[in-house]
């Protein structure tokens, strides 16, 4: 039996890159995936690539930022899957500058992205959760439930140029240090995984000029070749980590071995320590 076997499991920003790594890694282990992209095709192709292998999923287009989206979210899926088991808060991405040229929106946006948003699908998830884990606790049955965080080594350790992704990414780890304690009582696992330098399209190295747009905002996307080649040395292991290397991280705290685990932040770096 798959150790994630009849779990139903939430990942946010799982049409493309880490969460797409996420989302097919949890899901060839049995879970039943809930995808979310801003875009409703790579969502969509997500739960085609997981429904060919024989899995379970549903698309949930959207941002994470939307008013209505914890709730849609999370009711989608205990409608359509009956439980919330795993959740995994990986949407985000970066709106880079030095202190002196960003202004509120830009520190507001990845606040909102990065913090408020995990905190508002946590929050839609908890009446599931406590009336789930009362009648658990009734019939002396022990179920534990998982939250996986994602966080950076620029919230543990700062960066330049990222003052307001630091420090969203900085609360995520307060995040998940008072929910391990809230939810203790209730069985549920929260923990936080925080990469470093993994390739995906926003480190990409190039020396085009990139963008994308994400609410509304155009942000960079991809490093200049001589700062990919700079950050790849200062890697013990000599390289960027792959979106499976990242998600492996991810599907630690997600299996029945980390039971016992909560409140931790595990570094996915190649050895980075910040």
């Amino acid at each position: 039996m798959k150790k994630l076997e009849g779990k139903v499991a939430y990942v946010t920003g799982s049409g493309r890159g880490i969460g797409r790594a996420v989302a097919l890694k949890l899901a060839n282990n049995g879970a039943k995936i809930v995808v979310n992209d801003l875009d409703q095709e790579p969502a969509d192709e997500v739960v085609a690539e997981i429904k060919a292998a024989g899995g379970e999923a549903i698309a949930v287009a959207g941002s994470v930022t939307d008013d209505d989206f914890a709730e849609r979210f999370i009711n989608t899926g205990i409608d359509t899957f009956g439980g919330v088991d795993i959740i995994v808060n990986n949407a985000g991405y970066t709106w880079d500058a030095m202190i002196h040229k960003m202004g509120d929106e830009q520190f507001d946006a990845m606040i909102d992205v990065h913090l408020k948003a995990p905190w508002k699908i946590l929050k839609a998830a908890s009446t599931f959760i406590r009336n789930a884990a009362a009648e658990e606790a009734a019939e002396e049955r022990e179920i534990f439930r998982k939250v996986v965080n994602i966080s950076s080594v620029a919230g543990t350790g700062g960066n330049v140029g990222q003052s307001n992704y630091s420090s969203a990414k900085s609360g995520v780890l307060g995040l998940t240090k008072s929910l391990a304690k809230e939810w203790g009582r209730l069985k549920v696992n929260v923990n936080c995984v925080a990469f470093g330098f993994i390739d995906t399209r926003l480190t990409t190295a190039t020396d085009e000029k990139m963008t994308t747009v994400v609410d509304g905002n155009e942000v960079a996307l991809g490093i200049p070749k001589k700062v990919h080649q700079g950050f790849s040395g200062m890697i013990p292991l000599g390289r960027p980590g792959t979106v499976e290397e990242a998600a492996g991280g991810v599907y630690l705290f997600c299996t029945p071995e980390s039971n016992y685990v909560s409140g931790q932040t595990l570094i996915v770096g190649g050895g980075i320590t910040l």
